[in-house]
């Protein structure tokens, strides 16, 4: 099982506390030795990393995290976007691999940090009030941009990482960061005829392999699907 990177310092300091706890307990209770192992298991689990391979058609848009549906909105403006917007939210619960994957092929225009609260990622503010990485794109053709991937803080999660940097060309489903414990991550597209939403609330998403978007402005009939090569990480 490969692991992330990003990790590696919650996976040692687990492994050093939790599994001498549970050497510890092994000599002392056994029965009870099955609480602290069972922890280590899931730290080294959390960070799981998964390789993921997909086909997308022109225009398709992926999904940027794992996790679940939560809420679909419809913005009357959305000031990085330049007009109506479209929001999908995703819940990502401790259980989900938390690596943050790009929805489409382009080019990373800016990126900002914003300190915020730590409310719980199902929380209906959470996305305007918690601390959060705002990541704007200029997409390749077809599809209609800007693009905007949103890394949330939850309650747990108290850490984003992004690998990705301004200028950064990033491919489909590319992984370019991480939340840390239970998130949020919402797509941000731009609300136009052509936009087709794929995605409904509840459905359950993989990063880097669920369509949800469907630009189908200028597609050409009959193109293929394409094969994009998985590439860890941005940078």
């Amino acid at each position: 099982m490969a692991l992330a990177r990003e990790g590696i310092r919650e996976i040692a300091i687990g492994t050093v506390v939790l599994g001498g706890l549970t050497a510890l307990a092994v000599w002392l209770c056994p029965w009870v030795a099955v609480v602290p192992a069972a922890l280590w298991v899931f730290v080294i689990a959390f960070f799981r990393d998964p390789r993921r391979v997909a086909l997308f058609a022109r225009g398709e848009l992926c999904a940027p995290a794992d996790g679940r549906v939560r809420d679909i909105t419809r913005l009357e403006h959305y000031e990085a976007i330049g007009g109506p917007a479209i929001r999908i939210g995703i819940f990502m619960s401790i259980f989900d691999v938390h690596a943050s994957r790009t929805p489409c092929r382009g080019r990373v225009v800016s990126i900002e940090h914003k300190n915020g609260s730590f409310l719980d990622a199902r929380h209906p503010e959470a996305g305007q009030r918690n601390e959060a990485n705002t990541v704007l794109m200029d997409p390749d053709p077809p599809v209609a941009g800007p693009i905007v991937v949103r890394q949330i803080a939850g309650r747990i999660a108290r850490r984003i990482v992004c690998h990705a940097r301004e200028g950064d060309d990033l491919m489909q489903g590319e992984r370019f960061g991480m939340i840390k414990f239970g998130s949020r991550t919402e797509l941000i597209v731009p609300d136009r005829p052509e936009t087709e939403i794929k995605a409904y609330v509840g459905q359950p998403v993989r990063a880097g392999v669920t369509v949800i978007v469907v630009q189908r402005s200028n597609l050409n009939a009959g193109v293929p699907r394409v094969r994009h090569r998985e590439i860890q990480s941005a940078g």
